[in-house]
């Protein structure tokens, strides 16, 4: 498969590895007033680098984000705006000299691009569930190198679209060469397990009639015709027959060369037809055609078009108009509309999905959660990521408005309810030296254990019975995390005894133990079961 090579990728390729674990500190959580509509709670506004807070959401939602959505910047090279439209950012700056050196300074601004990119790329993969999809709203500037970088970290096979969203509803006259009136949205599963839902439409257009009795759609679909088929009537003799049109001239089936030939259906068939009502003679230009009704739900469906016009899926102008109905200025430039939005969440999630935005930019895709959580019952969370300092003033106080309603008089808008929790990115869990950075706590550090060690970390009764320290069981396996804030502590066979296996209902088959020595034998470690784990901790401080 080709593969796009650019200035400082061998650098970036492998960098999600080397991003640190961080805690995600929770600063306050924001409920809606009392009397607003019940919606999804449990959300998340995440304030600080995407690639930090990406890497430390893995432990709690690796392949469980079941869409993602991101409008990344599209490297423009714009900087009048609220939010910079390129990767000149002083803090994309900073990163990329200490991830990619020296050698970062001689990037072009599409190298830096992907540079920033592709890392984040590859973390998003990770959070995605393996029936999921991830859009990515992009322009030209970036458009091909995106789709090419994406073959290469989500598989090429896993292609599902490149939709084409019409961002402007009429040309701009301004323009100096081409009105650049669209968008694109990337469009990739995580697997082939991948299914997007059809379209809801109404079946309104003049190639339809509307049936009110039964609250039924039928169109006409071309069933007999005076012409009958090219099939000859010694082909199919029973199809050859004479049927009375509405003026009472006799009809039969003809060959486009004037031969007998056949009509599409049997005799009774048609007479049974009739009987239903469901025959519809039609004249067309001096010749008779039977057509019959096919009834379909006024709600049918249709599947998605990658064609998403401005008065369907709104517009630029319409996205800024929203976001100045809500927090009262020209807050931020190039929102997207919710509209929008929760069309893309209509057809690519169930109603418990979980939605992802990593550059959330003035929360729009949390505006389309709520909004379409109203609209069908459903209980959707979203996460947001935001790394700029408006996460509070712009991200964060929108939702906050949507959640309890917003505008005055004829312009107010019902809020939608809901809640979430406002979150900063915090300190590593790892310090440079690669020992525990033991001050994020005993709480936070075994989680992370317990998630490197792909177990569910289990608090019941039951296992902490056992011994306090216990982790989860995992495939016949106990886990312990034999850790205490201020002592040493020894794998050894006082430790063991202290571990009361029969207080569950059977024995595990072999033991996972952390701790800071071990004083068992071999033989001792081989006749249980019991592989041992160093913490990794400076123990010389006691």
């Amino acid at each position: 498969m080709p593969q796009l090579t650019w200035v400082g990728k061998d650098k970036v390729k492998n960098h999600h590895h080397d991003v640190p674990f961080r805690l995600l500190n929770t600063q306050y959580t924001f409920t809606a007033k009392e009397g607003m509509p019940a919606n999804s709670t449990g959300n998340k506004i995440i304030h600080g680098d995407n690639l930090e807070a990406l890497k430390s959401l893995l432990p709690e939602f690796e392949g469980k984000v079941n869409c993602i959505y991101i409008d990344p910047p599209y490297n423009t090279g714009n900087e009048g705006w609220v939010y910079n439209d390129n990767v000149n950012d002083p803090k994309i700056k900073k990163w990329l000299g200490q991830v990619v050196g020296k050698e970062g300074e001689d990037l072009s601004r599409h190298d830096k691009w992907l540079c920033m990119m592709y890392p984040r790329l590859k973390l998003l993969h990770r959070l995605l569930a393996d029936d999921g999809v991830i859009f990515i709203s992009i322009d030209d500037n970036e458009q091909a190198h995106l789709k090419l970088v994406m073959d290469e970290v989500f598989g090429a096979g896993n292609f599902v679209a490149n939709f084409v969203w019409q961002k402007a509803y009429s040309p701009r006259m301004d323009s100096k060469t081409v009105s650049n009136d669209h968008d694109h949205i990337i469009v990739f599963s995580k697997s082939q397990n991948f299914r997007l839902n059809k379209v809801a439409f109404e079946q309104n257009n003049s190639a339809f009639s509307k049936y009110d009795e039964q609250k039924k759609a039928y169109y006409r679909r071309r069933q007999w015709r005076k012409e009958g088929s090219n099939a000859r009537r010694e082909d199919r003799p029973n199809l050859f027959y004479e049927l009375t049109a509405p003026d009472n001239t006799p009809i039969f089936p003809i060959r486009p060369d004037g031969s007998d030939g056949c009509w599409r259906g049997s005799k009774d068939y048609f007479h049974s037809l009739v009987n239903e009502g469901v025959i519809e003679w039609i004249q067309q230009d001096g010749i008779w055609q039977i057509y019959v009704k096919q009834y379909q739900d006024l709600a049918a469906s249709k599947p998605a078009s990658t064609w998403l016009p401005s008065s369907d899926y709104s517009h630029n102008h319409e996205a800024a108009e929203e976001i100045r109905g809500i927090l009262g200025a020209n807050a931020f430039s190039t929102p997207k509309p919710t509209t929008f939005i929760q069309h893309l969440l209509a057809i690519a999630t169930n109603k418990n999905a979980i939605i992802l935005d990593s550059f959330a930019g003035s929360g729009t895709t949390a505006h389309a959660v709520l909004k379409q959580n109203a609209q069908d019952g459903g209980n959707r969370q979203f996460i947001l990521i935001e790394m700029m300092d408006y996460a509070q003033t712009i991200t964060a106080e929108r939702v906050r408005r949507v959640m309890n309603g917003y505008g005055e008089g004829t312009k107010a808008v019902s809020g939608l309810g809901g809640n979430f929790d406002y979150i900063s990115v915090g300190e590593p869990l790892f310090l440079d030296d690669g020992n525990l950075n033991e001050v994020v706590g005993e709480a936070s550090i075994r989680q992370y254990v317990a998630y490197s060690e792909r177990v569910t970390l289990d608090t019941s009764d039951t296992l902490q019975a056992v011994n306090p320290h216990c982790l989860g069981l995992k495939d016949d396996a106990l886990f312990v995390f034999y850790y205490q804030v201020n002592a040493i502590t020894a794998l050894s066979m006082d430790f063991l005894a202290r571990l009361a296996v029969s207080n569950l209902s059977s024995r595990p088959n072999s033991y996972v133990i952390y701790a800071d020595k071990c004083t068992l034998t071999p033989d001792i470690m081989q006749k249980y079961g019991i592989t041992f784990k160093r913490i990794p901790r400076d123990i010389t401080r006691f």
